[in-house]
């Protein structure tokens, strides 16, 4: 029976530490000083491999040896020597990662004795190393940016190193970085073109972001990619590292959005205050700008008020979509981004809105060739001389430097302008957003340059006609005094606006 006691012992104190029961005696031993790192290394990967029974899983022996007793294995993990010995660390189990880090950009300036190249501990962690499928792990694909820009993103390492200062920043305005930002957890970040353990400088044709594979790499997510034109530059940052295209397109826009937008405060401000002075100081009643409800001019026919509330419906979805993926971390895309690690709700919201814009447009503009009575409304829209005359005499009249106001007629410069307005902002927001949803196709037969100035243009179009709508419509139809609180024209068909009052 002793014996029996003795056997049943052994083999007891064996399959413990195998099934996890409790720790090995060296782990046991290291706890008692290292405790948080023994905590640490217990949650990782490798501690939770012991704990399950393999007992090939990496201990502290392994990666430390007896580093107590053998002056050899004594480094400080700070030195040199240190961090020069954990790729074939590592690599005594991760061995073929370990071959392709070793002939990487990274692995290379380590082998040189660089001390600041990044070794396997810098991304993965040392102790506690996180699954990457896992949202904590530090190259998972939700922290790669942030995992790269320890690096690329510190200014003293670029400039010692002579690295581009701007790849962080640079991605960050693109497409692929404002959609990490918003919580995509499936667009492209660093490691999806650069690569991950292999990573080599652009110019070795080895390399996944030479410009011989750059069809390729761009490829995976869009086909065709580079097959006709070659992709030319991928991180665009403003400056003199642009495309010439862009820089223009930036700049023309820098100078035409303050230009208009200021031209319309300036114009609707006058207006306001000549009218508040009228109204207030005057005394004159309000009620005398304004015809009775239901007597006014018809100035919306029924088709044209559907056509309104589904333009002013999808313009609105648009930019608010659009919006938030320039700026995720304001208040007002928060909403949209909140599933947007699991399902791209701002980029089906937007295109849905894109597809009623468009359908709004093409309802518009068969309507005007199938419709006699809406022919002829439409015709009052069209420009006349006469116009630029009124244009220029009311404006004066605004800023007070003539006495008289000038006849205005009744579908005047202020609506020509902003309708005419419209139709160009549609041209453009329609093909620039056509090729940037069809961005694959795209790619196939322009070159990138010209889908990035796309891309710019379709952008600041965007907020030049939100600042429109803003400053110049919501005047007319809101703010100001002779329909204050609102002209009911896209509701009724007649305005409460007195004709010859524009």
């Amino acid at each position: 029976m002793r014996i029996l006691l003795s056997v049943c012992a052994t083999a007891f104190s064996f399959l413990v530490p195998l099934s996890g029961w409790a720790q090995p005696q060296e782990m046991s031993d290291c706890a008692s000083c290292h405790e948080d790192i023994s905590k640490a290394y217990t949650s990782g990967v490798h501690g939770q491999a012991v704990k399950n029974g393999n007992a090939g899983a990496p201990d502290c022996a392994m990666c430390h040896a007896d580093a107590h007793n053998d002056a050899k294995t004594a480094w400080r993990p700070s030195s040199q020597e240190f961090r020069k010995a954990v790729p074939d660390t590592c690599g005594m189990c991760h061995s073929e990662i370990a071959e392709q880090f070793k002939i990487s950009v990274h692995g290379k300036a380590v082998e040189q004795g660089i001390r600041q190249a990044p070794i396997c501990t810098d991304c993965h962690g040392e102790h506690n190393i996180i699954s990457p499928k896992k949202i904590d792990s530090p190259v998972n694909a939700a922290n790669i940016r942030e995992t790269c820009a320890r690096c690329h993103g510190d200014v003293r390492l670029t400039r010692r190193f002579g690295l581009p200062a701007d790849r962080i920043t640079s991605f960050d305005s693109s497409f692929h970085g404002l959609a990490a930002k918003s919580g995509s957890q499936t667009v492209a970040n660093c490691s999806s073109c650069h690569g991950v353990h292999n990573i080599l400088p652009s110019a070795d044709e080895k390399s996944t972001v030479n410009a011989k594979n750059l069809p390729a790499t761009c490829g995976k997510c869009h086909a065709g990619a580079g097959s006709r034109f070659s992709l030319g530059t991928i991180h665009i940052a403003e400056g003199k590292q642009e495309p010439e295209g862009l820089r223009w397109v930036r700049l023309a826009y820098l100078f035409l959005i303050p230009g208009v937008i200021g031209f319309m405060v300036l114009h609707n401000g006058a207006d306001w205050i000549r009218k508040f002075r009228m109204l207030r100081i005057q005394g004159i009643p309000h009620s005398s700008l304004h015809s009775a409800h239901g007597e006014g001019e018809i100035r919306m026919l029924p088709m044209e008020r559907l056509q309104h509330i589904l333009l002013a419906v999808s313009f609105i979805v648009l930019a608010w979509t659009g919006f938030a993926l320039k700026y995720p971390d304001e208040w007002w895309a928060r909403p949209l981004l909140l599933w947007e690690t699991t399902k791209t709700v701002r980029g089906v919201v937007h295109r849905a809105a894109a597809v009623v814009f468009m359908a709004v447009t093409l309802l518009h503009l068969c309507t005007l060739i199938f419709s006699k009575t809406l022919r002829h409304h439409w015709t009052e829209m069209f420009p006349r001389v006469q116009d630029v005359r009124e244009t220029v005499m009311n404006f004066l009249y605004l800023l007070g430097l003539t006495k008289h106001k000038p006849a205005i007629s009744s579908h005047s410069y202020i609506e020509k302008m902003e309708y005419w307005a419209v139709v160009w902002g549609a041209i453009v927001m329609i093909l620039t957003g056509l090729l940037l949803w069809g961005n694959g196709l795209a790619l196939r037969y322009i070159p990138k340059p010209w889908l990035d100035i796309l891309n710019s243009i379709h952008f600041y179009e965007a907020l030049l006609a939100t600042l429109a709508i803003v400053v110049w419509h919501f005047y007319f139809v809101i703010f100001d005094p002779e329909v204050y609180p609102m002209d009911t024209a896209w509701m009724t068909g007649k305005s409460i606006r007195k004709r010859g009052n524009n």
